[in-house]
């Protein structure tokens, strides 16, 4: 399936939040993420599945001052 992850194309076949970000090689960073424009919490990840044109956000926490 075809969806967008911070606006870049891309081909999976992973039906899971969680299962994206293991193939992405982030499952074990701090990150926030967003479905469609909608926060999703640690918790949930396991459970939103994913559909073809979504729009997923992989944020990380930036540190500064």
């Amino acid at each position: 399936m075809q969806i967008l992850v911070n606006n870049e194309p891309r081909e999976t076949q992973v039906h899971t939040l969680t299962d994206l970000l293991r193939e992405l090689g982030l499952e074990a960073a701090v990150v926030a993420t967003a479905v469609n424009g909608s926060f999703v919490p640690v918790g949930r990840r396991p459970t939103v599945e994913l559909q073809e044109a979504d729009r997923v956000e992989v944020l990380a926490p930036m540190q500064g001052g």
